[in-house]
């Protein structure tokens, strides 16, 4: 059976790891013991025998709605039949505690036969486990990981599955919950689950009430791109994921499938804003903090991205068991662009030191020196080839964008020292002359004449989305003739059904979606331009794409009217926030020192 569409799924999270779930019930995607763990649900990438959690109607549904239960992550299903009707609530308890599932079937009209398949493999959807009825609980075993199920309901536990059939009447609510946990450890003990739904739905909504609605036009969608970024963040070090999942792929039934679930240096800088201009400032120093740990020593061992521990060991290998995403194969777990040169990363990590002591976050030595090493470090790199933000796995070039981020480096360092009289220290006077090589060679390398525009990389006639990033982090103004040209090329050539592509389709394809953050970032230079009602037209073409619960993919097949790429994306989130306060007031901009 095909899997659910990407935009079927809704997210459940815990700050720890996050779970996929269904339209029709189906946990079919979560890693245990966090984010970047194996998954012992993996359905989502193969099939029911990898792994899943069905909660669902024995009899044929006449009709089927969800939502999030309001400012919060818990989500309701509610089933219709001819029998009667019925709602699954579906949330991971937040806290300190084991990680946890908690699904709650209530009835709502008449009496309705419900059936709960649970099917535990983990490794990918590699290793049954060895289940066991004990006092009152199912425990599955195998290597380190434990899983308990605890529930009033008559279980029918074998090797493949632990299954129940149960009715549920009008008024009346039948609890389920796995807990996770050491295998080497006694299991773990049950937990009530109305008493852990209440603690969560406070949670949610006491941390969300941070946030002032009248900041923006477009509160609802901002409130569920925050919960949602909450949910992509790792409690214990604040780092934040670009997606809980691998492999969702790009293009359909291709090979463009890598794995998200880690933290991409490159995000830090869109993160830090969001979170600032949000107000969320607890997030956003953690964030800040989990970065200059993550990148402690020197700035030549700087990973393109990190496990949410700050471990850099990201080896990429295939998973063959699993069949893939409607047969999008390989299934990728690990990513071998952490290992990439791309020098655009030395600017992200300068350019989010800055944002972060303009919001007034303390400086300490220790982030002077990292600074300092790593300007250092780019006035040795900077004029070097590599793979660019869209993490070419083909030949190294000089991309336009590693060349301004280079220059972004070097001009927020500059900024908040003395560059005239004795003070001016020599690193500052040789970085005086360094940023003017690096933008006068930009501007001429860069440059088609011919297209009047810029271009992806060097001596080149390839358009890329990413050039639209140039005046949102202060290289040139937006009103510029020279970039003016670029983001009117861009809108012309690259927009697809009113959203912008990364670049232009190859002709050979297989071909990706449009890409959200780039439709966004048209709407935050159009509005720099003061082209305000085509700004916020742009901006909700990209609202009008989100799924039923208000989730937004990497990308979006404009031809099969879906969702493409890893899911929720916090590229995307974090875009949809900072385009929909900029576009609303003044706001903390990446321009500047």
């Amino acid at each position: 059976m095909s899997r659910p569409a990407i935009e079927d799924y809704a997210l459940l999270g815990d700050g720890e790891t996050a779970a996929l779930v269904s339209r029709d019930g189906s946990i079919d995607w979560l890693c245990w013991p966090r984010f970047d763990g194996a998954a012992c649900f993996a359905a989502l990438l193969g099939t029911a025998d990898n792994g899943c959690w069905s909660i669902a109607p024995v009899e044929r549904v006449i009709h089927q709605q969800r939502r999030y239960q309001q400012d919060t992550l818990v989500v309701e299903t509610d089933f219709e039949l001819d029998s009667g009707a019925v709602r699954v609530i579906d949330f991971m308890p937040v806290g300190d505690g084991p990680s946890s599932v908690v699904r709650i079937v209530t009835g709502l009209r008449g009496v309705v036969t419900m059936r709960s398949q649970l099917r535990l493999r983990f490794d990918y959807g590699a290793l049954s486990p060895w289940i066991a009825e004990v006092d009152g609980t199912v425990q599955a075993r195998v290597g380190p990981d434990l899983v308990v199920l605890h529930t009033d309901v008559e279980l029918d536990a074998n090797d493949e599955s632990v299954d129940a059939i149960f009715d549920v009447e009008a008024g009346k609510r039948v609890a389920f919950c796995i807990r996770y946990g050491p295998s080497h450890e006694p299991a773990l003990e049950r937990l009530d689950a109305e008493s852990a739904l209440l603690a969560t739905q406070r949670y949610w909504r006491e941390w969300i009430g941070q946030f002032d609605n009248s900041r923006t036009a477009w509160p609802d969608a901002v409130r569920r791109s925050l919960l949602t970024l909450k949910a992509l963040i790792y409690h214990r070090t604040g780092a934040i994921v670009a997606a809980p999942t691998t492999s969702l792929p790009e293009a359909p039934a291709g090979q463009l499938n890598w794995d998200y679930r880690y933290c991409w240096l490159r995000d830090t800088s869109f993160a830090l804003v969001a979170l600032l201009n949000a107000g969320l400032y607890d997030e956003a120093l953690a964030w800040r903090d989990w970065l200059l740990l993550a990148i402690s020593g020197s700035p030549e061992d700087i990973r393109v991205m990190y496990r949410v521990d700050g471990n850099r060991h990201l080896h990429e290998q295939t998973i063959d068991w699993l069949q893939g995403y409607r047969y999008a194969s390989p299934v990728r777990v690990g990513n071998a662009a952490a290992v990439q040169h791309q020098v655009d990363i030395l600017g992200e990590i300068v350019d989010s030191l800055a944002v972060a002591r303009r919001a007034g976050f303390p400086t300490s030595s220790h982030e002077e020196e990292i600074e300092r090493r790593i300007v250092e470090h780019v006035e040795t790199v900077w004029n070097t080839r590599g793979s660019g933000i869209w993490e070419s796995r083909s030949q190294p070039r000089h991309y336009t964008y590693s060349r301004v981020m280079a220059w972004v480096a070097v001009d927020r360092f500059i900024a908040r020292r003395p560059t005239s009289g004795p003070r001016t220290s020599p690193l500052v006077e040789r970085l005086l002359v360094l940023r003017e090589t690096i933008r006068d060679e930009i501007c001429r390398e860069a440059w088609n004449a011919g297209l009047g525009t810029f271009t992806q990389y060097y001596g080149s006639d390839t358009l890329d989305a990413s050039l639209l990033l140039m005046p949102l982090v202060g290289f040139l103004p937006a009103d510029d003739p020279r970039m003016a040209s670029t983001i009117d090329t861009i809108r012309r050539e690259l927009t697809e059904d009113g959203l912008i592509r990364r670049r232009k389709k190859d002709s050979d394809g297989p071909n990706e979606g449009v890409f959200l953050a780039c439709s966004c970032w048209m709407a935050d230079c159009l509005h720099m331009q003061g082209r305000d009602s085509e700004a916020r037209e742009q901006f909700e073409r990209v609202l009008a794409v989100a799924n039923d619960v208000s989730l937004f993919s990497e990308q979006y097949d404009t031809q099969h009217r879906q969702m493409a790429g890893n899911f929720p994306q916090a590229l995307t989130h974090l875009a949809v926030v900072n385009t929909a306060l900029g576009l609303c007031g003044s706001i903390l901009q990446r321009g500047g020192g």
